[in-house]
């Protein structure tokens, strides 16, 4: 039975779409698999691991029949992308083997019963729905993602919070050492809903989101979250627990500060970072009226001193960094200009936006 029949470049694209969630070692073999489904011209491919699903659809059908089938995801992908751009490419199906053919290429795969796919089920209720361009939901992710935590013991931290409340819609992120907090602002209003979203979620769709003006549909249940977006559909799992208040680690009221070239600084840091290892990766701030002196040290008693001019008449401050915490927002930021609002040595130091309150950075300091 014949089930696809269509331009290389446009079977490629969905498969794209799906194959990003796939993990080739996995406990159920079959989520190495997407599931290829046919109605007639419609095609959906859907792709999970269980947590998260992703699927898909094209009008690439060969035929009236109606067909389910699953095969492994990365052959599939990988076939494609060594055939010739503009060839053409069938699909077709018989005793359990899927045959991809172009042009006098033919390759034969094994398949396993769509039957035994597991399929995610979906909320039967969805608390809220927000609708936003995609572009300002991958702004949002984007400027908070490098703040989430990877494989931390407290689980709520791996991932992103969503909070939408009133007008606003809220994306913070934190790994216990720096903390990431944008928001964006809606026409329409919300009742607060609060969500963690996991890591792998976010990194997901901040590949599939477009920087474009087209909607996309967020839909949050109490243990699921869903987006709908082009031809797209995601359903994720939630992380379950409590994710710290981040009112709370957000200063407030330091009266020393400066604003300073995002770039000139990010080159400074750049040069500091040289002379750190890999075990420590401190920096030394000592700030003072008129001047940043940046330096660093390693074990071999080597050293990096940078000095920049700055436009700053508060206390002296002497403060150490985990040097990779800054380069993390310096390089994240598009902006000419950041403010730097600081404590003592031993608080914590506030990284904004001038004249922009919809983005706050938070580290902590380290101890040199």
């Amino acid at each position: 039975m014949q089930l696809v029949k269509t331009q290389r470049d446009t079977l490629l694209r969905p498969l794209q779409i799906v194959s990003g969630i796939v993990e080739r070692r996995h406990t159920m073999p079959i989520l190495a698999n997407i599931l290829i489904s046919k109605e007639g011209e419609q095609v959906s491919f859907l792709s999970t691991d269980i947590e998260v699903q992703i699927t898909t659809h094209a009008e690439v059908g060969a035929g009236s029949d109606a067909a389910k089938i699953t095969v492994a995801a990365r052959k599939l992908l990988d076939i494609l992308r060594a055939l010739p751009d503009s060839g053409e490419v069938s699909i077709s199906l018989s005793n359990k083997r899927l045959t991809v053919q172009s042009g006098k290429s033919r390759f034969a795969l094994q398949t396993l019963a769509a039957e035994e796919f597991p399929i995610m089920k979906e909320a039967e209720h969805y608390n809220a729905q927000v609708s936003l361009p995609q572009k300002t939901l991958k702004h949002l992710f984007n400027m908070v993602h490098f703040a989430m935590a990877q494989q931390d013991i407290r689980y709520y931290l791996n991932g992103l919070l969503l909070v939408v409340e009133g007008k606003n819609v809220i994306a913070v992120a934190t790994d216990g050492h720096r903390l990431a907090f944008c928001q964006v602002v809606t026409e329409a209003e919300f009742p607060r809903q609060e969500v963690i979203i996991p890591r792998k979620t976010i990194l997901e769709l901040q590949r599939l989101l477009d920087d474009s003006d087209d909607e996309v549909k967020l839909e949050i249940a109490n243990n699921q979250v869903k987006l709908t977006f082009g031809d797209i559909e995601l359903i994720s799992k939630l992380v379950e627990g409590k994710f710290p208040d981040y009112t709370r680690v957000i200063p407030s009221g330091y009266k020393n500060g400066f604003t300073i070239s995002r770039e000139q600084l990010l080159r400074s840091l750049q040069r500091a970072a040289i002379m750190t290892s890999d075990k420590f990766k401190g920096v030394r701030w000592v700030v003072a009226p008129g001047s940043l002196k940046i330096s660093s040290t390693n074990a071999d008693q080597e050293e990096a001193v940078e000095e920049l001019e700055i436009d700053y008449g508060g206390d002296s401050v002497d403060i150490g960094f985990n040097v990779s915490y800054l380069l993390d927002v310096l390089n994240n930021l598009k902006h000419d200009y950041v403010h730097i609002a600081l404590g003592d040595s031993n608080s914590q130091a506030l990284i904004t936006i001038p004249d922009n309150a919809d983005f706050k950075y938070v580290v902590m300091p380290m101890r040199i």
